[in-house]
């Protein structure tokens, strides 16, 4: 087993077919490469559900020349300028079309956003722009109407049949890696982070190193984020350990966060405190689909628990 090789990246879908996703999203995304066309795109979703995924393997698939840009740490307008622009605006070596790739672009400052609606019109004969992300209200609506958009959600009827295809990549990925493992362990872990499938598959692989199988004690390790810190610092109003437990706990999505919360709240609070932490988390969870900073916005979410909830004595 390699130890230095992410999974997600090194068992990344290359086709179409491969990828983990409903069939009409699937299709779509064929018809694109059967016409051998692409339109502006944005495809909008949870995390890990596949959209980056899909756009690198139509690209693939299309035999295009690509830039991958993350909005989310590269989405200024000196990018715009100096590298968006001159890719865009050269003719392709292959002859066919260019595509951009704006991976989390809910992420671009309010300054690039009208500027890459202008990109779109002036660069439209020669690059086309895939733009991803969790959050579709945080485009703004001239953009958004510029472009196609793909919502990356399962149908309840679906679930069952995605969970079964991502239960055999995995196994697929394990018995690579030469890795035993125990199957409904294997299915448990899935559902308990179903449809992040790239958090199910880098959760998996961190285990994994640190235990070299998968057996029943993944499900005691392997947790979405861990709760025991953070209702320490927040039952001692400690300011910088609560703001270290966000810090390491970002990479997690913040409604997977409220939820967390939400599901132990009788476990923590005094019982006269638990309205008041509910309205506070509906609040919150509201105000994450708006808000440029989830770090900010999950720390406010906090300091108000702290504030305004009392805590069970230990």
């Amino acid at each position: 087993m390699n130890r230095n090789t992410l999974w997600t990246e090194n068992y990344r879908p290359q086709t179409i077919d491969d990828c983990v996703l409903t069939e009409d999203v699937k299709k779509a995304f064929k018809n694109f490469v059967k016409n051998k066309d692409i339109p502006n795109l944005l495809l909008t979703g949870k995390p890990g559900m596949g959209k980056t995924t899909i756009a690198k393997a139509t690209c693939n698939e299309l035999g295009c020349d690509v830039m991958v840009i993350n909005a989310s740490s590269d989405g200024n307008i000196d990018t715009l300028r100096n590298k968006i622009q001159v890719f865009a605006s050269s003719i392709s070596l292959s002859g066919g079309q260019k595509i951009v790739i704006l991976d989390e672009a809910d992420y671009m400052s309010s300054a690039v956003q009208p500027a890459l609606r202008n990109f779109m019109e002036e660069f439209s004969k020669n690059c086309r722009f895939i733009l991803t992300c969790n959050y579709k209200k945080k485009i703004i609506e001239p953009l958004i109407s510029r472009l196609t958009v793909f919502e990356f959600s399962i149908p309840s009827s679906q679930k069952s049949k995605l969970a079964s295809l991502m239960m055999k990549r995995i196994q697929g990925i394990l018995e690579k890696e030469s890795v035993e493992y125990d199957k409904k362990v294997l299915a448990e872990i899935i559902m308990k982070f179903f449809p992040d499938f790239r958090k199910t598959i880098s959760e998996i692989q961190r285990y994994v190193i640190s235990n070299g199988r998968i057996d029943v004690g993944a499900l005691s390790s392997i947790q979405d984020v861990s709760i025991r810190e953070l209702i320490a610092a927040l039952r001692g109003k400690d300011f910088p350990g609560m703001r270290k437990w966000v810090n390491e706990n970002l990479d997690s999505d913040a409604s997977a966060i409220v939820r967390l919360i939400f599901d132990n709240l009788e476990n923590h609070l005094e019982p006269s405190s638990i309205p008041t932490a509910i309205v506070i988390l509906a609040d919150y969870s509201y105000k994450a689909a708006f808000v440029a900073d989830q770090e900010i916005n999950i720390t406010a979410m906090f300091v108000n628990i702290m504030a305004e909830c009392l805590f069970k004595r230990i």
